[in-house]
């Protein structure tokens, strides 16, 4: 059964336990270095909130957490990520709709905001299945220099609770 809550630092190490692969790692976070380190998941807690793990027994299965919070206004969901051993079982609905929660209700947010990139394809999927649409497309590159494109997403209150 899995659990949602807070992140602590004694969870860091399992958070960086959930990253593979270079490849990976550039999904979640782009300017993340390979591996990613508790170091570099200390630093992600100074800057962004609400920092969220989801938890197996004591094992850290999935990671969220916000990132550029304007108050009043919108959030973006970032750095989420689900153990690949674990994928394919909603644990990704479940973390992105528990942080949505939570923008809403202890936030009061009007607007929700996610980033992806292209080739993410369940991403994509999942994100669009909770209302999010595309509002901006931004050119990036891959780690091998290739044109890639990052898609934002957005959902607002209104049309989140309609959906649900």
């Amino acid at each position: 059964m899995c659990q949602l809550r807070e992140a602590t630092e004694k969870d860091f190490e399992g958070i960086c336990k959930l990253i593979k692969s270079q490849e990976e790692l550039f999904l979640i976070y782009p300017n993340g270095k390979y591996p990613l380190t508790v170091a570099q998941v200390k630093e992600l807690s100074q800057v962004r909130k609400e920092l969220t793990v989801a938890v197996e027994g004591k094992t850290i299965i999935g990671f969220a957490n916000f990132y550029d919070y304007q108050r009043s206004k919108h959030a973006f969901i970032g750095n989420v990520v689900i153990a690949q051993s674990c994928r394919g079982r909603g644990l990704g609905k479940k973390i992105v709709s528990y942080m949505l929660k939570i923008a809403y209700e202890k936030y009061n947010l009007p607007e929700v905001r996610i980033s992806v990139f292209n080739q993410n394809t369940p991403a994509l999927l999942l994100y669009s299945g909770l209302g999010f649409t595309p509002y901006e497309i931004e050119e990036r590159k891959s780690p091998q220099g290739n044109r890639i494109a990052l898609i934002h997403m957005k959902v607002t209150r209104i049309n989140h609770d309609s959906e649900q």
